[in-house]
């Protein structure tokens, strides 16, 4: 079972795309900088840390064509 779900994620950010690419991008500055935000992940590698990250509310995105 996945977790966190696809479900549970997309309520966090409007589409599957965008979901891709903040996962991508915060795993290669966990990756670079060694700078987990959540104590205990479920996950070993570091694009399951992002996702719980991203599940945990902890990360932000800003939607370049809504400004």
């Amino acid at each position: 079972m996945l977790y966190p779900s696809i479900d549970s994620l997309m309520n966090k950010i409007d589409s599957k795309y965008t979901l891709v690419s903040v996962a991508a991008k915060r795993a290669r500055q966990m990756q670079q900088l060694n700078d987990q935000q959540i104590a205990k992940t479920v996950s070993t590698k570091f694009v399951g840390k992002a996702l719980e990250e991203i599940e945990a509310g902890l990360l932000q995105y800003e939607n370049a064509e809504k400004k």
